[in-house]
């Protein structure tokens, strides 16, 4: 598994598993990252793929100075049990 990358042309942050992508898309205003949606390929859920993916998002959001406003459930809860990221909730 590779680190999670921002492909800024597609929008989205990406994370490379077992040859396939789970990417989380986002928009961006000035100051914030709005992730939309989050997918990741159905042969690789329930490992804990998607927590990893938002995991890495959200450290390149804080290392861009960037807040972030979870437009997707599954970023909602990631965010609820994970208090060491409230300081990025915009």
């Amino acid at each position: 598994m590779t680190e999670v990358r921002d492909n800024k042309a597609k929008s989205r942050f990406e994370l490379d598993v077992e040859g396939t992508v789970a990417f989380a898309n986002y928009r961006l205003s000035p100051s914030t990252v709005i992730i939309t949606h989050t997918e990741t390929p159905r042969a690789l859920r329930g490992r804990g793929i998607a927590s990893q993916l938002v995991e890495g998002a959200l450290q390149l959001i804080r290392a861009d100075g960037l807040k972030v406003v979870a437009g997707c459930g599954f970023v909602v809860d990631y965010l609820q049990k994970h208090p060491e990221f409230a300081d990025l909730v915009g």
